[in-house]
């Protein structure tokens, strides 16, 4: 054993946790969610929480920090952090802890940062409210110097700007900027690298890996096994809200025990699955672990030859004036860009975080206008009318965001957001009822199935994709 795993081993655990069960009242039946976790995170080590969608891997995270809500019902055999027993905690105490004992990096940027703040605020409030540093001058610098630490461009420009103001990226990465400025001892990141493209998903990940150096404990949760491979220690493997398989990183990748673990390994993209539909993993009801999942890849229905242009985009500029405390200055985001898309056919826009993808989709979908150039909508003007003229067609453009939480009503059950689509709906092309679309998208409840959930029923003539499958 190296040195630094012995270190690991002989240090005290940050937070350690035997048999929490967590529940709902009114929910499931009563019957707890989550039996039986286990968790012991030390100094220095990074532990990663892996499972489909709907395993319980969220609710988990956020019951470790007080924050499952009013109606969770939380109980477990042990909860110590830093040696102290969690159980017995009131509100005051989990207000001091978060921060400076625990950081957390959510899923949903745009959901977890105060629209109203600037993410320069959002940063320098962590630090000044649990008076890391007091100084006016020296919290503005530790505020610049962590946007830059973990990759945001010209931060000091950038600091000035709200969460809307940015891409999805860069709001992950000012996410991450609070959680770690005030240097906390147990980072806790739920899908940190999500939204960013690969270059910046390395340099965040060397931000994480930085901190695990100096000492700091990482729970990581994430669907991308590449990820966990390359930061994790251990592995916890969840399914159903119980532990089915865990271990050293390396043993549960390489050695898997759990079936459940086989096919999530085996269900993995690769470059030979090109014309096929991507594995799935399912399970039988009521059968034992052993013959309970089954790998399914099925082969694509045969794609329609790419028909008439439904969409064109000619020639589009976009510039935005950068706020008066950074000198008013122009930031070109789109210069001259042109393609089309045609019916039947898939047209991918990529780039790193902050080129200006979201922009570029605004602009298609009417939500911001181009300074040149023009868009025009099964052939006929889009981008040149005012919204009232661009009722008629509204319905052929579709849109799956990014943040898909963000985008919905949260007072909306499921079904009621994919119904309330339904009216506006050709009656010669009816769209499928709510609880065909909720079969037809896997498990609406869920995060990665919200964002197809809503768009199918409208049949549009052309949809808007920004990173939807960044979640699941």
């Amino acid at each position: 054993m190296s040195s630094v795993g012995s270190q690991i081993d002989r240090a005290a655990p940050i937070v350690e946790v035997q048999g929490l069960s967590i529940g709902f009242a009114g929910a499931n039946g009563g019957k707890p969610i989550v039996v039986d976790f286990d968790l012991s995170i030390r100094p220095g080590e990074c532990v990663a929480l892996v499972g489909e969608s709907g395993s319980g891997k969220s609710i988990t995270v956020r019951s470790l920090l007080n924050l499952a809500g009013d109606g969770a019902r939380t109980a477990a055999h042990r909860f110590e952090i830093k040696g102290r027993d969690a159980r017995s905690f009131g509100e005051a105490d989990w207000r001091k802890l978060r921060g400076t004992v625990t950081g957390l990096v959510m899923q949903d940027a745009l959901v977890s940062l105060d629209p109203l703040r600037t993410i320069g605020q959002e940063v320098a409030e962590v630090i000044s409210s649990h008076r890391i540093l007091t100084d006016a001058g020296a919290i503005r610098d530790r505020t610049l110097q962590t946007l830059g630490k973990v990759g945001i461009p010209n931060p000091a420009d950038r600091a000035l700007q709200y969460a809307h103001q940015l891409s999805g990226g860069l709001r992950q990465r000012a996410l991450i900027a609070s959680a770690i400025a005030a240097d906390p001892d147990l980072i806790v990141a739920d899908e940190p690298t999500t939204s960013l493209d690969v270059t910046v998903q390395a340099q965040v990940l060397q931000v994480l890996a930085e901190r695990i150096r100096e000492g700091a404990g990482l729970l990581l949760i994430s669907h991308d096994l590449a990820v966990v491979a390359g930061i994790a220690d251990r592995v916890i493997v969840m399914r159903d809200g119980r532990v089915v398989d865990s271990g050293p990183t390396r043993d549960v990748l390489t050695h898997p025990r759990h079936p459940y673990t086989r096919q999530l390994i085996a269900a993995v993209p690769s470059g030979r699955s090109r014309g096929s539909r991507l594995a799935s993993a399912r399970f039988e009801p009521g059968a034992s672990d052993a013959t309970a999942v089954s790998i399914v890849r099925e082969p694509l229905p045969q794609r329609q030859a790419a028909g008439e242009v439904v969409l064109e985009v000619k020639e589009i500029s976009k510039s935005f004036i950068a706020p008066k405390a950074a000198g008013r200055a122009k930031s070109v985001v789109l210069q001259d860009i042109s393609f089309d898309v045609r019916a039947a056919e898939v047209v991918g826009i990529v780039g790193e975080s902050g080129s200006g993808k979201s922009t570029c989709a605004k602009i298609v979908l009417g939500l911001l206008h181009p300074d040149d150039g023009e868009v025009t909508l099964l052939g006929e003007p889009w981008s040149s009318v005012a919204e009232v003229g661009r009722r008629r067609l509204r319905r052929k453009l579709q849109y799956i965001p990014q943040d898909a939480l963000s985008s919905f009503d949260p007072r909306y059950r499921v079904r009621n957001i994919i119904a309330e689509n339904l009216p506006g709906a050709d009656s010669a092309h009816r769209a499928p009822g709510p609880d065909r679309v909720a079969a037809r998208t896997g498990r609406p409840e869920c995060r990665s199935s919200r964002p197809r959930a809503a768009i199918i029923v409208r049949r549009p003539a052309s949809a808007g994709v920004d990173r939807a499958g960044a979640s699941g």
